[in-house]
This record gives structure tokens, C-alpha cells and sequence, in this order.
């Protein structure tokens, strides 16, 4: 294994499969089936997804909700999706902890740095639930600050795409992928990776990005490898 830590980040419009809301189970059971290959050869795993599939903050707002309560809802969001993972992954018999930045004691734990990582050292997949506890911050920020909080090798963005592109490649059939490309070409090229804060705290704390296809199985296991999948964002 190329790295000994990693954060997953899945979007949760990844965990629709091919509905148009909610959470396709089979699609669920493929993703806990490649997380199971890389943590069988011990690797420690860390998760964090979206709620983007049963609710966005964003959209809400603009259809005229109050932000931070739209906010909240959608950290709600992300714990259901956390629950369906843990489910997946249970029933392929790998051990979780579902940890969140807002308390629910009777599903899961509150988000304690040193707890987390004592769960990753005894070889339990962790899932990060409820963003970062905020308002006004993206799950794209949540991973970024967990993967810094655990110490993380990389943060893996799991997509629908295959990489980072000169353009959106579902609108330009003349976009072309970067196998490799820096923080700062990002920012230059004003291409979107994830928000702001979480880019920007990446590169601060120098934790590098790879952009993949998550839906292809076997993927994460090559990247896992240190097969080139994707876009690696460094400095």
C-alpha cells in the first residue's frame, strides 16, 4: 500500500446511483466492497460523505430558508448516508466507528480527535458524520480538517469523473485531464477541485489531492497501489 492513512471524500449525489434522490443500496454495497479491499491489507480508512442526495443547504437557502438552519439540515443529511455506509461495511464484517460533530448519543460518537485516531490504530474504518458542527461550511471542508486532524497521507475525492480537466468534460468534448497539477496552477486556471476553504487548507498544511473515479470498481484499490488514477493535486 502506497499510503498508511488515508480520508475518503464521497459526494453524496455519488450515493443516488442512477436515481434521481435517496440512496441506491447496490451502489452503497460496491463502495464498502473496495473500502474492505484496501483495509484488508491494512490500510486505515477514514471516511466523510456528502448529504447532497437527500439534502442540500444551498438550495434551500435560495428558495428562501434561513441559511444556517438549511445548514443544519443538510449536516442531518450527511449522518444518513454515514449510517447506510456503516451499515454496508458492517455486513461485509469490518468493524466502525461513526463519529459526528454534533451529538446524537444514541447512533453514534461525538468527534474527539485522539478517540478517532485510537479507532484508526485498532483498525476500525471511521466515519466523520454532520460536516464540521457549522453553518456556512461544505462536507468538502469537513474532510479537509479531519484529514488534517488524523494526520492523513492524502484526501481521496471520490466522483463521477476520472480527474481534474481543462474544462468540464461533460460540456466540452475538447477538455483534456491533468494527470498531475499544483495548488497553484488550481487557483490560476480557476478550476473547481473543492471550495475555497478546503483547497485553501489543504495547501497550507500541504496534504496532498486525488481526484477519481469512485463508481469504476477496483479503482481505489489501484490507487491505493500507487497506480496514477486520477488527478494528483500537490505542491
Amino acid at each position: 500500500m502506497k499510503y498508511k492513512r488515508i480520508l475518503l471524500k464521497l459526494s453524496g449525489e455519488a450515493l443516488m446511483g442512477e436515481q434521481n434522490y435517496g440512496i441506491d443500496i447496490n451502489r452503497v454495497a460496491q463502495y464498502a466492497k473496495d473500502i474492505k479491499e484496501i483495509h484488508s491489507k491494512g490500510m486505515e480508512v477514514a471516511l466523510v460523505v456528502g448529504g447532497g442526495n437527500i439534502y442540500r443547504g444551498l438550495s434551500a437557502e435560495k428558495a428562501g430558508m434561513d441559511r444556517v438552519q438549511a445548514d443544519y439540515m443538510g449536516m442531518l443529511a450527511t449522518v444518513i448516508n454515514s449510517m447506510a455506509l456503516q451499515d454496508a461495511l458492517e455486513k461485509l464484517e469490518i468493524k466502525t466507528r461513526l463519529l459526528t460533530a454534533i451529538k446524537m448519543e444514541q447512533i453514534c460518537e461525538p468527534f474527539i480527535r485522539r478517540r478517532a485516531v485510537r479507532h484508526l490504530e485498532k483498525g476500525r474504518v471511521v466515519i466523520f458524520g454532520a460536516g464540521t458542527g457549522n453553518p456556512y461550511f461544505t462536507t468538502d471542508t469537513a474532510a479537509s480538517l479531519r484529514a488534517i486532524e488524523i494526520n492523513a497521507d492524502v484526501v481521496l475525492k471520490g466522483t463521477r469523473v476520472d480527474g481534474i480537466y481543462t474544462a468540464d468534460p461533460l460540456k466540452d468534448p475538447t477538455a483534456s485531464r491533468f494527470d498531475e497539477i499544483t495548488f497553484q496552477d488550481v487557483y490560476n486556471r480557476g478550476l473547481s477541485v473543492m471550495d475555497m476553504t478546503a483547497f485553501t487548507l489543504c495547501q497550507e498544511n500541504k496534504l496532498p489531492i486525488i481526484v477519481f473515479d469512485m463508481n469504476k470498481p477496483g479503482n481505489l484499490a489501484r490507487l491505493a497501489n500507487g497506480e496514477p488514477i486520477g488527478t494528483l493535486v500537490r505542491e
